[in-house]
């Protein structure tokens, strides 16, 4: 008996109709009849009533219905826990990147990983940093790319990549004259930044460090969208801080370096340490490509949670 025709019967079973049947299993009638005699005679009995009022359930047929519904659901567990324990075994990897990723990271990071891995499809998904973790420890993701500090615990990490932060504001703003913009000159203007819930520790590192150099925020405004942000600092309503920008700004906007290092995006892959595999060393290799063609360097490994290297891939 195979588990193919276990399914076959139980689709038939649930639609008592052999045409509907074959239509859910995207397949020929005749064959799907066939393979439910053949199952008839392995067995030495008739699992249907095939009559002209419609198809019935044997009690034989009933009997085989209750054992196969739980047997097609441990094949089906066995095999999400394999998919679970080796990221890429069904040909697919669930990866999350920020939502703010720029277009040459993202293109250059899909590029790599198609090169190194192409018989997996990556599915790439748009993912704040707290969503990231949650979906990893609940084994909703297989990887991803998340923003330091960040509660990280009991996940491994690659090498952190870290982009220094700018500020753009509008360009009558007073200290968009300076080719360095000290922090303390931006106090009392309002701060457009993302909602503390996407990343609540890297929120609460920013407010710290742009407090202990003097820049107290007369307002926070909270955007997660580029074109909303941009739309609020062209109407005089904030600063932001971000990345240099890879594509030209609005008109009206400027870009200015600050005099803060630790003001910097730093990035890292995660993942669950059991999981580790040739799929996500592959994935940890392209993500780096990818955020250095995003402007970021290497500056280390993250100190949240076990740094669990990933093992040389297999030849």
């Amino acid at each position: 008996m195979e588990i193919r025709h276990l399914r076959y019967f139980v689709v038939v079973a649930e639609e008592l109709h052999f045409g509907r049947a074959a239509q859910r299993l995207h397949m020929a009638q005749p064959p799907l009849s066939q393979r439910i005699r053949d199952l008839e005679r392995e067995l030495s009995v008739r699992l249907f009533d095939r009559g002209r009022r419609g198809v019935r359930l044997t009690e034989a047929g009933a009997l085989l219905l209750a054992h196969a519904r739980p047997v097609l659901d441990g094949v089906e567990s066995a095999r999400e826990a394999i998919r679970r324990i080796r990221p890429g075994a069904e040909g697919v990897l669930r990866a999350g990147v920020p939502p703010d990723t720029v277009p040459d990271t993202l293109r250059t990071l899909a590029a790599a990983f198609a090169r190194e891995a192409p018989d997996v499809l990556l599915e790439l998904h748009e993912l704040t940093t707290e969503e990231q973790i949650a979906r990893l420890r609940e084994g909703e993701l297989d990887v991803g790319v998340i923003r330091h500090p960040a509660d990280s615990v009991g996940l491994a990490s690659g090498p952190v990549m870290s982009c220094p932060l700018g500020v753009v504001l509008p360009a009558a703003h007073p200290a968009a004259e300076a080719p360095t913009v000290r922090l303390a000159d931006l106090d009392g203007s309002p701060l457009v930044i993302f909602q503390r819930a996407m990343a609540p520790r890297l929120y609460d590192h920013i407010l710290t460090i742009c407090r202990d150099n003097g820049f107290l925020p007369g307002a926070i405004r909270h955007a997660r969208n580029p074109q909303f942000t941009h739309g609020l600092l062209l109407a005089g309503l904030g600063v932001h801080l971000n990345s240099e920008p890879r594509r030209a700004l609005p008109d009206g906007l400027v870009w200015r370096p600050i005099d803060e290092d630790r003001l910097a995006w730093r990035s890292s892959v995660v993942w669950v340490p059991s999981h580790a595999s040739d799929v996500l060393r592959a994935f940890g290799d392209a993500a780096l490509a990818g955020l250095r063609a995003g402007g970021h360097v290497t500056v280390g490994s993250a100190r949240r949670g076990p740094i669990t290297p990933m093992p040389p891939r297999s030849r």
